[in-house]
């Protein structure tokens, strides 16, 4: 069973840290188990590959119903989070941390809570998501709204024309910060 650490800024955020076999073949480790979230019901899954530049921004985006399971299988990225569901006892606040290849370890990212990575490194990051991608539950904050602060690394971002499109905080619509999961 591996460890799960509770986020301490956002709520329901966790940080999973897989137990590792090792022999002299090498190493393996089980990435994810649905079974190791039963606050979900996981009623479909679908699994996503994502390559990045050394740079590259994606997000932040939420989800008014579809969680997200985050591992990265090569490099390094920063994970910046921040917590737009209304009713949280951590509403509003901002986590950022790093999942990096060589210290292999999952992000449970649950439905409102805003997310994006900045590619510290060229790296490739599988993702689970709980609903069918169908592009009508996938909205966007500015990853640089200077009202969140989010503490990214500095560096020469390169972002989407998407992204660079997303609003700020202030302008979101209201009815689409309704999280029912």
């Amino acid at each position: 069973m591996p460890k799960f650490i509770d986020s301490e800024k956002i709520k329901g955020v966790q940080i999973v840290v897989p137990e590792a076999y090792a022999d002299d073949r090498g190493v393996f480790r089980e990435s994810f188990r649905r079974e190791w979230f039963p606050q979900r019901a996981w009623s479909e899954i679908q699994f996503n590959r994502s390559d990045s530049k050394k740079g590259v921004v994606r997000g932040l985006h939420f989800h008014q119903h579809q969680i997200d399971y985050w591992f990265v299988m090569n490099g390094k990225i920063q994970v910046g989070l921040f917590d737009a569901r209304k009713d949280s006892p951590t509403f509003a606040n901002v986590e950022t941390f790093v999942l990096d290849a060589d210290d292999p370890r999952g992000a449970y990212i649950p439905v409102g809570v805003a997310h994006g990575f900045l590619a510290l490194t060229d790296c490739i990051m599988t993702y689970v998501v709980d609903q069918y991608f169908t592009g009508r539950d996938e909205y966007g904050i500015k990853f640089d709204d200077p009202a969140l602060a989010v503490p990214w690394e500095k560096m020469d971002y390169i972002v989407s024309g998407r992204d660079k499109a997303n609003p700020l905080w202030k302008d979101v619509p209201p009815e689409l910060l309704d999280f029912r999961g």
